[in-house]
């Protein structure tokens, strides 16, 4: 196992628990360009160590009172279709335009994190929707104009998730602010949830290629490390401002977007 396994492992994992998601945009081209995975399988693995990562990092957001379990696993659930329709399609895509259209996906969430950190309303670029009481078992409560959004929201993360091998948490934080009114606190715990369930999706459709194609002792390595920096990542999140880390985040993304199209373009022409 590569000794670069540990520290992209906590990097990952910090960006997971801090952020809410995001991680799982540096897990594929850490698996594919550090460690030397192929797509297909890099997207599987990314899958089983973003999944495990998220749901082992939900215990700080937990204990702190920011995950809501009913509507995070009603929203987990929505996305399912998406999830294992996204999952068939990624196994007919040639690995050279799926690595394109990932550098593609790779610069929109850096452009959006950019945008949220500079206007600066609310915590992290929205305006604090609720106000309300934080209550980890509430009941689910949808008006019926949000629950088309809801569900639209729900199917798009699930599409990224099973065709990327990503959690989707980039989208999931807005888009549990803007259509169950969170405040972004609750979104990013929560957030965790729905990553876990969605990749937990994913991964039933790719249940025949799991085996000794999948390196292992990596995914152990990486997912054990990832944790790690979850655990601290979500300790971060209530004392670093977000706008900073959504910044140093977004270049990061920025930075491995362009790596990742200048390696793939290439084998397109």
């Amino acid at each position: 196992m590569s000794p670069l396994v540990i520290p992209l492992g906590i990097i990952i994992g910090l960006a997971l628990g801090a952020l809410g998601g995001g991680g799982s945009m540096l897990t594929i081209p850490a698996l594919v360009y550090v460690l030397g995975q192929e797509p297909g399988t890099a997207t599987t693995s990314s899958l089983l160590i973003v999944g495990t990562t998220s749901l082992l990092g939900l215990a700080p957001h937990l204990r702190a009172g920011r995950v809501r379990i009913a509507q995070g696993l009603m929203f987990g659930a929505l996305g399912t279709a998406g999830s294992y329709a996204g999952s068939l399609l990624s196994s007919h895509v040639a690995p050279a335009v799926l690595l394109t259209a990932f550098a593609g996906l790779m610069l929109v969430v850096a452009t959006v994190l950019l945008v949220r950190s500079v206007r600066g309303s609310g915590s992290d670029g929205f305006a604090d929707l609720s106000r309300e009481p934080i209550v980890t078992w509430r009941p689910v409560t949808c008006a019926c104009p949000r629950l088309a959004k809801l569900l639209l929201a729900a199917t798009a993360v699930g599409l990224l998730t099973g065709f990327f091998g990503v959690g989707g948490g980039f989208l999931l934080v807005p888009a549990l602010m803007l259509a169950l009114s969170f405040p972004v606190t609750v979104a990013v715990g929560t957030s965790l949830l729905v990553i876990a369930v969605n990749s937990a999706t994913a991964l039933l459709s790719r249940v025949s290629t799991i085996g000794t194609d999948l390196d292992w002792p990596l995914i152990v390595g990486f997912t054990a490390a990832a944790v790690v920096g979850s655990l601290v990542g979500g300790r971060l999140a209530s004392r670093i401002p977000s706008t900073i880390l959504s910044r140093g985040f977004a270049v990061l993304v920025l930075a491995v977007a362009g790596w990742t199209a200048a390696s793939s373009i290439p084998a397109l022409i």
